[in-house]
């Protein structure tokens, strides 16, 4: 498994583990490839595409995403916060969404996402609020199962949120 990001992190798949997902992990505005949350999916065993979106440009990030999901065929796409945004811009037909405190409303086009969509959202998230997510959900028709309250901050850095977030990437897939 590894991380491509403009770097290749290779990283040993440990005995008896679950198969390695394959993941399209798209960062926040302003972040970078190879942040915590793609770096801990790797280092658990996965295969994470971390591309540098524009910050400027959300078309632009669309079509770079849009075409890295041909390209690879992930199992599942991971986005956070401005990511989301991006990740549910993204025609990917089923594959599964993990959005992590999406900023939909601040960014992008659509206002909903599709079924087997999880969102995860801490209350304390002080750039989105966590009513965006309660909002996405009720117009999704997803179930209240589908929002996973966690963590402290926007970030969703800790390990809860990483664990959480984790855990929905590998339950999207099934």
């Amino acid at each position: 498994p590894r991380l491509l990001a403009g770097a290749v992190i290779d990283r040993p798949c440990k005995q008896g583990a679950i198969r390695s997902v394959k993941i399209l992990f798209l960062h926040g505005w302003h972040s970078v490839p190879g942040g915590v949350k793609p770096t801990f999916l790797a280092e658990k065993g996965h295969d994470v595409i971390n591309p540098a979106i524009p910050d400027d440009d959300f078309v632009e990030a669309v079509r770079l995403a849009q075409a890295l999901c041909n390209q690879h065929g992930p199992d599942v796409i991971a986005g956070s916060s401005r990511g989301g945004a991006v990740a549910m811009a993204v025609e990917c037909g089923n594959i599964p969404l993990v959005l992590l405190c999406p900023a939909w409303k601040f960014w992008g086009q659509k206002a909903t996402v599709k079924q087997g969509t999880t969102i995860l959202h801490s209350r304390a998230d002080e750039v989105v609020p966590f009513a965006h997510s309660l909002e996405l959900l009720g117009r999704s028709n997803l179930p209240d199962s589908a929002l996973v309250e966690v963590g402290d901050d926007h970030r969703l850095a800790d390990p809860v949120s990483l664990a959480a977030m984790l855990d929905a990437c590998l339950k999207s897939r099934t």
